[in-house]
């Protein structure tokens, strides 16, 4: 099966799932996107707009509202909220597509998924961010070093259809890697994302940029990490990338310095606008409250002492 022959559908119009599909586009794959309200609306008229070198550009895309059990993709891309993952496959459910590759935080494994889905399961993590504001998509290509899109096979096997996702991301030039391990990363990666925006909130309301900037609060997310990867570590998930595990040997004071200077970007100041950090909470209370329980069925619960203030 050529990269050409390949019939997509990205379930998901927010960012991930727009930045996606211009890739896709643009590398000549067939896309189709399923959106709802405005942002259905938005994409019939507009198409997807974004911005590039500060100039707004657009891109036609076949969007649809209505998914029947026979439109069969030889992807079909969920690229949803943690906290609106299982409503989605639920809604995928019936459909006879093959391969459905979720492009999802999660923070306790698979079972549930596998539960809707069953072995068409491909579980994957975008390595991309951004915003979408007044309907233009702002998205954020971090460099290869920092994050790529990884996907991997349950099982650790390789298989003739992560290879074909492969030849995919390549066709649409997307940095990616395969993990062996795709249950460890994406809860390690859900740690960190933990560790870092639930900081960010206070009582259910967004610190302002003063105090996200301060000692403490780079101190606050230094506890937290580490607490968060002893733990995870305790329940028997390896640390992946292993490369991670350096944090835990990182004396406190240089990471304080690493997140003082993190929490200066504007990466930070993006996360702190209220369109984006409502949902970003959201979906990581849910993370949040679901690796505590993962962690107690394991027989570890957290440490409660709050961090030394210097």
């Amino acid at each position: 099966m050529s990269v050409k022959q390949n019939k997509i559908l990205i379930f998901g119009a927010g960012v991930i799932g727009s930045a996606y599909a211009i890739k896709f586009i643009e590398a000549g794959i067939d896309v189709t996107m399923f959106a709802r309200s405005n942002r259905l609306k938005t994409l019939k008229e507009n198409g997807i707009q974004y911005n590039k070198n500060n100039m707004v550009k657009s891109i036609k895309v076949d969007v649809i509202d209505t998914l029947e059990n026979d439109d069969i993709y030889d992807f079909i891309f969920v690229t949803v909220r943690y906290d609106q993952s299982e409503s989605a496959l639920l809604a995928l459910k019936d459909n006879q597509s093959k391969n459905i590759v979720t492009m999802i935080n999660n923070s306790i494994g698979f079972s549930s998924w596998l539960d809707i889905v069953g072995d068409r399961l491909l579980p994957a993590f975008p390595g991309i961010g951004g915003q979408i504001k007044d309907g233009i998509l702002y998205a954020r290509f971090p460099p290869k070093a920092l994050a790529v899109a990884m996907f991997g096979e349950i099982s650790g096997l390789m298989t003739e259809r992560a290879e074909n996702l492969a030849k995919l991301f390549e066709a649409a030039k997307i940095p990616y890697k395969i993990t062996k391990d795709i249950k460890s990363f994406l809860i390690t990666h859900s740690v960190f994302d933990i560790a870092m925006i639930s900081i960010l909130h206070f009582e259910n309301k967004i610190i302002d940029e003063k105090t996200a900037r301060t000692k403490k609060t780079a101190q606050r997310i230094t506890f937290t990490l580490k607490t968060y990867l002893r733990a995870i570590q305790k329940a028997g998930v390896i640390i992946n990338p292993s490369a991670f595990k350096i944090v835990l040997k990182c004396p406190n004071f240089v990471l304080d310095f690493f997140f003082m200077i993190w929490l200066r970007t504007n990466m930070v100041k993006d996360m702190m606008l209220p369109a984006f950090a409502n949902n970003a909470n959201k979906e990581n209370v849910r993370l949040n409250m679901d690796l505590l329980n993962f962690l107690r069925q394991n027989g570890v619960v957290p440490q409660e002492r709050k961090p030394r203030n210097t």
